[in-house]
């Protein structure tokens, strides 16, 4: 039997258990030029919550469709010539344990000595949104000032760290005692700021007092605002997610201060990671480097069990994950 979790209803503020339906179905064998992957991991994005409810850079999510969501896995059968039982894959699995592909979007994953979940988080699209969002648009320079918000998030914390190995000085932004602790203590970021504990303004002021050039955006709202007023001349701000919003039902007045982008002539630039495909092998090899000289540090918050994938995304919006946050579907031998 193929467990799967469909979307029932296009979720109103926070996602819930009652938006998606759980159905076992019919186990499907590959047709001609198809195989079968065993999911193994499924990777949990805020990006979710949008797929969900709306067009966007992706079509919604059909209702009564498998919800959607990347995956590693192993081919278990194959009529494909690409494609050998045994081998590990990556792409849009779906929430389910097993998935049929034709190989359209879907790789192989290469031999590297890094564990099986690595691929959904440093040399997965995690670790080259962090890279390509920082190096390609925010342009590091040593000696410069980084900011990053949602800092101990999967990208939030890859940024950071890559921003050190470029020799900027990196201040995050997260929201518990912990959260700062592991990021400046295990990650090496030069300060970290509990903005649940103290003045946001104040704080940058303290820790970035020649100002910021760099601020990687992962939550929009008050913490745009806010840093919009600490920003240096010809700055830049990669905005990669606004998770502060995803989940209103009405929309908050965006920031009052937008006009400080014209005085200090900011570059600010959203972008998706598939943008850059074209550049993801040379990424990849530079953070598995990075990776295999201690240069970089991940970690993962898994659930085990499909069942449970539903409950594990709320954790993304309330922010109990620690790291990059994985639904273990099956083992993975």
């Amino acid at each position: 039997m193929n467990e799967q979790w469909l979307l029932a209803a296009r979720p109103v503020g926070l996602p819930k258990e009652s938006d998606f339906t759980w159905r076992r179905a019919e186990q499907e064998e590959p047709g001609a030029g198809q195989f079968r992957v065993r999911s193994i991991y499924l990777s949990l994005d805020p990006a979710m919550r949008g797929w969900m409810a709306r067009d966007s850079y992706q079509p919604a999510v059909a209702i009564g469709a498998v919800m959607r969501g990347i995956g590693v896995g192993v081919v278990d059968a194959s009529n494909h010539t690409d494609f050998a039982v045994g081998a590990l894959v990556q792409g849009m699995l779906g929430w389910q344990t097993y998935c049929i592909s034709d190989g359209k979007g879907m790789s192989k994953l290469p031999a590297l000595p890094v564990p099986l979940d690595a691929w959904l988080g440093l040399l997965g699209h995690i670790g080259l949104t962090a890279y390509f969002g920082l190096l390609e648009i925010g342009q590091p320079k040593a000696g410069e000032t980084l900011v990053v918000s949602a800092a101990a998030g999967a990208v939030g914390s890859v940024v950071g760290q890559i921003g050190k190995i470029k020799g900027c000085r990196v201040v995050g932004i997260a929201g518990s005692g912990e959260k700062c602790r592991w990021i400046t203590e295990e990650l090496g970021f030069d300060a970290a700021i509990n903005y649940k504990a103290e003045n946001l303004h104040q704080a940058l002021k303290r820790e970035c007092p020649g100002g910021i050039d760099i601020y990687f955006e992962n939550v929009g709202g008050k913490t745009l605002e806010t840093v919009l007023n600490h920003m240096n001349n010809f700055s830049r701000i990669p905005v990669c997610g606004m998770i502060s919003g995803y989940n209103q039902t009405e929309l908050e007045p965006g920031p009052g201060n937008l006009f400080q982008v014209i005085v200090h002539r900011v570059k600010m630039q959203g972008f998706i990671v598939t943008d850059f495909m074209s550049q993801a092998r040379g990424a990849v090899a530079e953070l598995a480097g990075w990776y295999a000289a201690g240069s970089l540090k991940y970690r993962v918050d898994v659930t085990k069990g499909l069942e449970n994938a539903p409950a594990a995304l709320l954790k993304l919006f309330d922010g109990t994950n620690q790291g990059k946050m994985l639904v273990q579907v099956s083992e993975e031998n």
